[in-house]
């Protein structure tokens, strides 16, 4: 698995949309202890695409790998980084939409497995997210007893591993580890939906910001403001697919591009960056960009699995995994 600088991948089409400063004047550098790492494991929707799998991202900081949602081929990814399932020390989830949660118990069932090189977890698995979350994990326990009880009279797997510890919140401060802070923030993502949030991740004066589902909401900006990245979702349609009378409802619970932009405006991140991206009828990414422009002039990056960002004391670098 080879990082590619960002100088590098200039001919590509989501990358040469984004500005050339402030990333493309910097190498990209390996990683130290005082980084926060942001890896985008996940930017697609339902749409089932290998190259753009559900809702997933890592972050890694303290000595600690933390995972917000939990979409198709969540564990996938999280092999892809360099890591292996029981190498997550928590997971959160934004909410509650099957995109956001139908890997996690993948997530769950793989870190359990006592083989090192496929899971190796021996404590519970830890699971933060909105009102409701617990009845999620009582789901998956359920579905799943049968491995559980098979695993642990076959495979010797310990018994608090087969465990879920959840962690119900909407606001506030929800875990605060080897100076890693992270707080959850209710966002509104539609008339009909309740129980969606968002994150911000502080440690050692680095931060990001993850807007999970929402429409247009002032809390991103007000939890965004002066992150050093702000991963936002989006949407839109074709004017073709804009006739179907799905997509108004679909897109009655995103944010336009317009709206994005007006965020990243007032927020003001260091970097911003679109994933997650509902665009219905493959719209043109540049018409994604030139619909944002309208709004927000700042670096933008178009994101893309397995794309990761370094924010260092040095600064903001990008680099792209292999695949």
């Amino acid at each position: 698995m080879t990082p590619t600088p960002l100088r590098r991948l200039a001919a590509a089409a989501a990358i040469a949309l984004m500005p050339a400063a402030p990333l493309a004047a910097q190498e990209t550098q390996p990683a130290v202890a005082d980084d926060l790492v942001v890896t985008l494991l996940g930017t697609g929707t339902p749409t089932p695409r290998t190259r753009a799998f559900s809702s997933a991202n890592l972050v890694q900081a303290g000595g600690l790998n933390l995972l917000f949602d939990a979409g198709r081929g969540a564990s996938m990814r999280v092999a892809q980084a360099g890591l292996v399932t029981g190498q997550i020390d928590a997971t959160f989830l934004t909410n509650f939409h099957s995109d956001h949660v139908n890997g996690l118990a993948d997530m769950f069932l793989t870190s359990y497995i006592t083989v090192p090189y496929v899971g190796g977890r021996k404590t519970p698995f830890q699971l933060y997210g909105p009102f409701g979350t617990q009845k999620l994990a009582d789901g998956i326990l359920m579905a799943h007893q049968w491995d559980i009880d098979t695993r642990i009279v076959d495979e010797k797997t310990p018994e608090e591993a087969v465990k879920i510890e959840v962690h119900e919140a909407e606001e506030g401060v929800v875990f605060d580890e080897n100076g890693v802070k992270v707080t959850v923030f209710p966002v509104h993502h539609g008339e009909n939906i309740t129980n969606a949030v968002g994150y911000r991740i502080d440690y050692k004066g680095k931060s990001v910001l993850i807007s999970g589902d929402t429409t247009f909401d002032r809390n991103v900006m007000k939890f965004g403001k002066d992150t050093d990245l702000l991963i936002h979702e989006v949407g839109m349609a074709t004017e073709e697919m804009a006739q179907n009378p799905a997509t108004p409802r679909v897109l009655a619970h995103h944010t336009s591009p317009e709206d994005v932009g007006r965020v990243f405006t007032e927020a003001d991140p260091d970097f911003a960056v679109y994933s997650h991206m509902v665009l219905m009828g493959n719209p043109p990414i540049e018409e994604l960009m030139a619909r944002t422009r309208t709004t927000y002039d700042g670096p933008l990056v178009i994101g893309r699995d397995l794309m990761r960002f370094v924010v260092s004391d040095r600064g903001t670098s990008m680099l792209v995994l292999d695949e």
